[in-house]
């Protein structure tokens, strides 16, 4: 199976979350075991020999693809998420979204000093997500290896951004 099938199965979602974003949705590829298996295994074969300790599935496809890329590397899974989801002390960090500006958060002891972490997200676009959630994983002192995408947006130029980290894109639109 060919990546031009999971790509032909992220449909676009026209206005959403506002008027003149597209949302590539990658709920079809989620609803389709041999499409799901697959994208797990290109990530999976991309990291299996990089030591990664952890695994930091951002807000809330990240969580998604982040968990079971954690299982399957033997690697821990910790979350990033929007502020006041988080039960316990956490550290916060401001980010500009494509539309607007947010902040992230992360409990204080989700990294230890020195782990190797990989970050993952379903998609990249200006990149300040990801930025956001390397400062974090850098403020516990954890080394981010790498950064992954489901998809990346190119004309956004979300890798530049993000261009001090290795950077792994599936799908480019």
């Amino acid at each position: 199976m060919s990546l031009d099938v999971i790509k032909k199965a992220i449909r676009d979602i026209p206005d959403f979350p506002k008027k003149g974003i597209i949302f590539k949705d990658i709920t079809p590829v989620l609803n389709n075991p041999e499409l799901f298996r697959k994208t797990i295994d290109i990530l999976h074969e991309r990291y299996e020999g990089e030591k990664i300790d952890k695994v930091v599935g951002v807000e809330s496809r990240g969580f998604i693809f982040g968990a079971v890329l954690a299982y399957t590397l033997g690697a821990g899974f910790t979350i990033v998420r929007k502020v006041g989801k988080l039960p316990y002390k956490t550290i916060k960090k401001s980010y500009d979204l494509e539309y607007g500006t947010d902040h992230l958060e992360m409990h204080e002891d989700s990294i230890l000093k020195g782990e190797r972490v990989l970050i993952i997200d379903d998609l990249l676009a200006t990149g300040g997500t990801c930025e956001a959630t390397a400062h974090l994983v850098e403020q516990l002192g954890g080394k981010v290896q790498s950064c992954a995408f489901v998809i990346e947006l190119t004309f956004l130029k979300g890798k530049e951004r993000l261009k001090k980290y290795d950077v792994f894109s599936m799908i480019q639109y």
